[in-house]
């Protein structure tokens, strides 16, 4: 899982670079409320949420790793 995380991270912070922030600000705040009460709220399917939870993870892991 580690090595998988570390290049979901790799690939976003490459092909993204200016959405890196974003997606942290926003797994986090997934964190905080959790994923049902977030999608609900935003108005977005579960699914989705759950995506940019992990992607924000991976990216976090991978720029701890990284450095």
């Amino acid at each position: 899982m580690d090595t998988n995380l570390y290049s979901i991270g790799a690939y976003f912070c490459d092909r993204h670079p200016d959405l890196v922030e974003e997606v942290i600000e926003q797994s986090e705040e997934i964190e905080r409320s959790g994923l049902e009460r977030y999608a609900a709220r935003e108005g977005e399917e579960a699914e989705a949420c759950f995506q940019t939870l992990v992607t924000g993870l991976a990216v976090r892991y991978y720029k701890a790793v990284a450095g």
